[in-house]
């Protein structure tokens, strides 16, 4: 999938729609979608100059899906952000016309590229329009685990935890694949977590790590699993250690797990999110300030929680996990 990252980051350089960068946690797991690029969005309905951006995207979209060259894969990919374009024009007939052609260029992975790319176009302000086509999208496979999950990303965008669960409890029950089951998990997680049921995240962050080979990719979800036994009043050092064992914590986001287990000091996580060249490339002040905040929960120390979780809002994007449990922790403190 790399070669689809690629391409993702690409499109949306040339459309100007706005992604703003995603925080660290996507480095770690491969259950998250994001994409990076940047740039400011105005998707106002009611303003000329966005109409017309959008307008010259989809003149851009249409040209690059008339080349024959096109893999089935990237074909697919550009269907989907035309398929958004067009319903944020109005034009549902059309974006659905491109979401069939999505099951017949890549009839068996097509919902896993739709799932991949709108949580990201939703985070350029038009959660309205990525909505909107994941339900076409689900009228044409209903009950699919992926497209249910990127449907809770956005809701959680927008603070609708609620529905978020709701939709991750479907997706959990139609995951037929362990990657299935353990996306569900590990979103359904950050949904209990953001309305504090924090049992219930901890327990989803657990059942996430099944089946994952490496450290690596066990990171994320395990410092979500402390972020959440914390909360839950749980030995989350303890548990921290023992899944860690003897792993190299030199390698970002090692150097927060060091500090978490009481290796190191938040002055040296501070340096090391700012200096490390991995930390750099995805914007590691930002989960540096969030679980500085939530070792400042577990030591009783509500005044630095908030002042670190204030930090962690201004540093993550708001399509970001940390971004939305630093502001639900917030109203709890």
């Amino acid at each position: 999938m790399v070669q689809l990252f690629g391409l993702f980051a690409a499109v949306l350089a040339l459309s100007g729609e706005a992604v703003a960068q995603r925080n660290a946690t996507e480095s770690w797991d491969p259950s998250s979608r994001g994409f990076p690029s940047s740039g400011p969005s105005d998707s106002s309905p009611g303003s000329g100059a966005a109409a017309a951006g959008r307008n010259a995207t989809l003149d851009s979209l249409n040209k690059i899906l008339s080349a024959s060259q096109l893999s089935a894969l990237d074909r697919s990919m550009y269907l989907s952000i035309r398929a958004f374009q067009l319903s944020r024009l109005g034009r549902e007939a059309d974006s659905q016309k491109d979401i069939a052609e999505m099951g017949r260029v890549l009839p068996s992975d097509w919902q896993v590229v739709m799932s991949l790319a709108m949580p990201s176009l939703a985070g350029g302000g038009d959660r309205a329009a990525a909505l909107r086509t994941l339900d076409s999208a689900l009228a044409r496979k209903p009950g699919d685990p992926s497209l249910m999950v990127a449907q809770a990303q956005v809701y959680m965008q927008i603070a609708d935890f609620p529905r978020a669960l709701g939709l991750l409890d479907s997706a959990l029950a139609n995951a037929k694949t362990e990657s299935e089951r353990r996306s569900a998990l590990f979103f359904r997680g950050h949904a209990n977590f953001n309305l504090g049921n924090y049992a219930q995240a901890a327990d989803d962050f657990n059942g996430s790590l099944e089946g994952r080979p490496t450290f690596k990719s066990k990171i994320s979800p395990l410092l979500w699993r402390y972020a959440a036994q914390v909360r839950a009043r749980r030995d989350a050092r303890t548990a921290l250690a023992r899944d860690v064992g003897a792993e190299s914590l030199n390698e970002w986001p090692g150097p927060i797990v060091r500090f978490l287990l009481g290796k190191g000091s938040s002055g040296e996580l501070e340096v090391a999110a700012e200096s490390d060249e991995a930390a750099k490339r995805s914007n590691g002040k930002c989960p540096a300030a969030f679980f500085i905040g939530m070792d400042a929960v577990r030591r009783g120390d509500k005044q630095k929680a908030r002042e670190q979780f204030q930090l962690a809002q201004a540093r993550c994007p708001t399509v970001s996990e940390m971004n939305w449990a630093a502001s639900s922790e917030l109203k709890r403190l």
